[in-house]
């Protein structure tokens, strides 16, 4: 069974995310901010991080995958670097603002759009996992 790190701030968002997951035998762990996803990351060694990106402050969810993704030697969670992001945004939805993964600024997998359509997220998350398997 895949360890899936879910990292959001909105309980009813998280549920929505976590329902069709847990239907599908994953392992749904939940953070509600960005510093307890960190510190859950180190405790749970998950298969997936799936990261909102607006929680405690406007951009907590990049901070986040930065620090996942900090390719210095010394990093403190380079044993993790490896774990695919799969971002949750609604930004494209609500601004003109638009975005994508990018190994510097925005290191993440890839993206699933709020409100989130269950069938989308499903296929983004095995496509995911089994990379890495």
């Amino acid at each position: 069974m895949s360890k899936i790190l879910l990292i959001e701030d909105d309980p009813d968002m998280a549920l929505a995310v976590r329902m069709p997951l847990e239907a599908r035998d994953y392992e749904v762990f939940t953070a509600s901010s960005g510093e307890e996803g960190l510190r859950q990351v180190r405790e749970i060694d998950p298969d997936l991080i799936i990261l909102d990106v607006m929680m405690e402050t406007a951009t907590a969810g990049f901070q986040v995958s930065l620090q996942l993704r900090d390719p210095s030697a010394d990093a403190a969670y380079a044993a993790y670097r490896h774990v695919p992001i799969l971002m949750l945004t609604a930004i494209h939805t609500t601004t003109s603002l638009r975005f994508g993964p990018d190994e510097v600024y925005l290191p993440v997998d890839d993206f699933v759009e709020k409100p989130i359509d269950p069938d989308v997220l499903l296929e983004k998350v095995q496509a995911l996992i089994q990379r890495t398997q």
